[in-house]
């Protein structure tokens, strides 16, 4: 895992195995605890857990923390106030028909899974969500939000599938994340069996649904989808986390292509466009252009050790789409720096932020942002209170593609956000204040207390950060 995949293709790449279904701090190895950057932040061990464990949860109704598996695990965490938590596996793949696990959330009791599966000897792929009513005693109850038609899976790391999932306040829809099939918009037809297939109209979106939905059907049909008020936004790469903040505004950390583009963040809101495939992390895609002819040599951001140029994904492409007719790119959050704001300039060189003073959108390349949550309950210190929060999976040290711009990475990031009415969009200030996580892909906050998730190799860890109230 040195180079830099999205979230879903590190996951595909990766064979893990492991038995049983309780788990608790004794069963895994820890790993080397994280460092808290600043005096106030206390970090400590909470438990191991299972493999491939991806997204974690809390429920404030019942106080119940939850996580899952992108096998299909899904586990309740007993005895979280004490000192020996325990994990006990309540669901798995053949109770919701989710092998590709990757998104899950959970409102007064009422348990959201999403993810894909392959169909038609693996050459098509299906969407699908599914809602558990968790009552006491009982054994869960499943219903089906949706389901899509068949549309093209590929043969690639970069198909992303169905994975963010948030609630909004007011408890009224669920928000999801189906991110791109392709690294930037290139053609993937899985050895002819799709032609001339790009993404469609089931990917690069963010969906919006009445919580109550169940049993639709949704088609590869983007007309119909607009129609029925499916679609929310449209344009963003891969928002693999999706967040309200304490106003209401959803927000979303997105991954970029294997391009040197910079990782953005959105303001999301309805029937926005943020760009993808003509325009990612603020920087358009050269592929757009007919004559353009790809060659590390002569083009910077092309990073030789990626695989899309490894498998020459990055081509010569005089039939990619034209930019819709009448749409106007919303653009990402713009980072003010100090930290996580490197970017390659216009001369090919690596730049800061903070040195040249200009701004970006919105992270540092290849540096995977993942987990997005807020303090919405404003319970934090006066320098934190109500702010955003992200962690970024990939280490500079360790990855191919990002060490040329920094050795940081795997860290907590403060997000200090700020409207701007001139441009309607946000700034972000934005600080590193805990470093060295292994595979950090999902975090929940209650109170002042933040639960971050691994994923690990053979077995991943919470851990427990105390920020200050």
């Amino acid at each position: 895992m040195i180079s830099k995949y999205t979230i879903s293709s590190k996951l595909l790449l990766i064979t893990l195995l492991f038995s049983g279904s309780m788990l608790n701090a004794q069963n895994t190895r820890v790993s080397k605890a994280p460092i808290a950057l600043r005096p106030d932040i206390k970090v400590e061990h909470f438990m191991a857990v299972a493999p491939k464990s991806v997204r974690i949860l809390y429920d404030e109704s019942t106080k119940s923390m939850f996580f899952t598996c992108y096998d299909g695990e899904v586990y309740r965490i007993k005895n979280i106030q004490g000192k020996s938590p325990v994990a006990e596996k309540i669901l798995s793949v053949d109770d919701h028909g989710i092998p590709r696990l990757q998104g899950a959330a959970i409102y007064k009791n009422t348990l959201f899974l999403t993810g894909n599966t392959k169909v038609n000897n693996g050459l098509g792929n299906k969407g699908r969500m599914v809602r558990y009513d968790l009552k006491p005693g009982e054994k869960p109850v499943m219903s089906v939000v949706f389901n899509t038609v068949e549309y093209g899976t590929n043969r690639t790391v970069f198909d992303h599938g169905w994975n963010a999932l948030e609630i909004s306040p007011d408890g009224k829809y669920i928000f999801v994340n189906s991110g791109s099939r392709t690294d930037h918009g290139e053609v993937q037809d899985n050895n002819g069996a799709w032609p001339n297939a790009r993404n469609g109209a089931l990917t690069s979106k963010i969906f919006r649904f009445p919580i109550d939905s169940k049993d639709l059907l949704l088609p590869d049909d983007e007309v119909k989808l607009k129609a029925d008020g499916y679609i929310f936004a449209d344009g963003i790469r891969n928002a693999y986390d999706l967040a309200f903040d304490g106003s209401g505004n959803l927000f979303g950390v997105s991954n970029s292509s294997d391009y040197d583009h910079n990782e953005d963040m959105f303001w999301i809101r309805q029937g926005h466009h943020y760009g993808f495939p003509w325009v990612i992390g603020g920087i358009d895609n050269p592929q757009q252009y007919p004559d353009w002819q790809p060659d590390p040599d002569t083009d910077p951001f092309i990073p030789r050790s990626a695989h899309a140029w490894a498998v020459r994904y990055f081509r010569n492409d005089p039939d990619f789409p034209k930019i819709p007719s009448g749409v106007r790119f919303s653009p990402g959050i713009q980072n003010l720096g100090p930290d996580a704001n490197e970017y390659r300039g216009h001369s090919g060189k690596v730049l800061d932020g903070d040195l040249t003073g200009v701004t970006v959108s919105t992270f540092t390349p290849h540096s995977s942002p993942l987990a997005l949550f807020f303090d919405t309950k404003k319970r934090l210190s006066k320098d934190l209170r109500g702010d955003g929060f992200t962690i970024r999976y990939s280490l500079g040290a360790r990855s191919a593609l990002m060490k040329p711009f920094t050795d940081q990475g795997a860290d907590l990031l403060h997000l200090d956000l700020s409207y701007d009415k001139a441009t309607d969009n946000y700034f972000v200030k934005t600080t590193r204040i805990v470093e060295g996580f292994n595979g950090a892909t999902d975090a929940v906050m209650i109170k002042n207390m933040v639960y971050v998730i691994e994923y690990g190799a053979s077995g991943g860890n919470i851990w427990k950060l105390s920020l200050p109230k």
